[in-house]
Formats: structure tokens, C-alpha cells, sequence
């Protein structure tokens, strides 16, 4: 397992490299500490679940860096467009219809909706816009308080990831509150988890 800084440029090469090779990148957020790998690679995604022993049937997230990009993966909608024009890059998961049926299948756990997110942290932007799409969940032991520090990811039960990068940085407004996660797959606006982005703040963009 390598340890991996996030100011250092030849170890954003290596940890693109480990993404696109088919390894397990640990990572910051502006929320909490991520892990994740190369969607589209099978295998890789398996080793996800294993890793975090998490059980098979529950879909995965995807993180990217730019509003376009998640369009090819789901239909944000007009509601979906608004709040990711508002909100994105930040803490705020949108849940949408799937486009990209070439994911495998383990990564939707079969379903017709994908849940996708810019995060709002320059380290793990700058591996997106050479990778364009990374698994995004929580770096923790599934059921297991997530990690919020490159420390508590040492001290996790977490084993069998290729290389932890770390950040110095301050997670975003030092807050360190869950995204929020808005399904949009309907007409209406279902609100998943309220996270950093309260609902309150959600309805004040959509009513403009």
C-alpha cells in the first residue's frame, strides 16, 4: 500500500495510473475520505466490495468533474440541471435516470438510477479530469463510522487498497456533515439523506 500526497505532482501521476490500471485509490473529498476505482472495470469494482466488505446489491456512487460528463451517465432533468448549476461542485449527490448502460451492472446493483457528484475538492478534481469518472464512496468498513482523516484511514480495518492519498487541506468549511443525496428519476424532488445541503436550500434554487 503506498501513501500518496495530493501536492505532490508525480503522485497525482501515480495515483491516475493505479485508477486507470484497475487498482483501489483512497481519497479526500470536501466531505469525507473516498475510495474508489475505474467504474467501467468489473473487477476492480468487485474489489470495492470487498475491501470495504460491503454486501453486493447496493450501487455504488460515481463521482466526476464536470456537468456534461454527468449527463452521459444519467438524465439530470430540468430540476437535476438547476441544482447541479447550483450546487456543483460541492456536497450534494444527485440520484438520476441511468444513460450509461455500458457500467457494469454490479456498480447500478441492476437498477435504472445512478447517483452521481462533483466534489468540491482540488486534489481529487485533478484525478477526475485525467480519469473522467471514479467510484466515490465512503472509505470505511461498510456499517462503520466513515473516515474523515488520512489518520483515521491508517487506523480503519481497512486493508487491501493500493495507495491512500492525503491532503493537508481543510475539508470545506470545516464541516464535516455527508452530502446530500436528491433523487430526481421522478417528476418530483425526493430528498434521500439531508446532508450539508439542507432541503430548505434545495427549494429555494428550484422555486427561483
Amino acid at each position: 500500500m503506498l501513501i500518496l500526497d495530493c501536492k505532490k505532482e508525480k503522485d497525482l501521476v501515480k495515483a491516475i495510473s493505479i485508477i486507470k490500471e484497475g487498482g483501489i485509490l483512497i481519497f479526500p473529498t470536501d466531505t469525507i475520505y473516498g475510495i474508489g476505482c475505474d467504474p467501467y472495470n468489473e473487477q476492480a469494482v468487485k474489489n470495492i466490495f470487498k475491501v470495504k466488505k460491503r454486501e453486493q446489491g447496493k450501487p455504488l456512487p460515481i463521482l466526476t468533474h464536470n456537468i456534461e460528463l454527468a449527463k452521459k451517465l444519467i438524465n439530470l432533468g430540468e430540476k437535476g440541471n438547476k441544482l447541479a448549476e447550483s450546487f456543483w461542485p460541492g456536497p450534494l449527490t444527485i440520484v438520476g435516470e441511468l444513460i450509461d448502460y455500458n457500467l457494469p451492472k454490479i456498480v447500478t446493483s441492476g437498477k435504472k438510477s445512478l447517483a452521481v457528484r462533483i466534489p468540491n475538492n482540488t486534489c481529487i478534481l485533478k484525478i477526475l479530469k485525467d480519469c473522467d469518472f471514479i467510484v466515490g464512496t465512503s472509505a470505511n468498513i461498510s456499517n462503520e463510522n466513515a473516515c474523515i482523516s488520512a489518520q483515521q484511514v491508517l487506523a480503519s480495518d481497512l486493508k487491501e487498497y493500493d495507495a491512500l492519498l492525503i491532503s493537508q487541506d481543510k475539508i470545506l468549511n470545516n464541516n464535516l456533515t455527508a452530502s446530500t443525496i436528491i433523487d430526481v428519476t421522478q417528476n418530483s424532488i425526493f430528498t434521500i439523506r439531508e446532508g450539508r445541503i439542507k432541503n430548505k436550500d434545495i427549494y429555494q434554487i428550484l422555486n427561483r
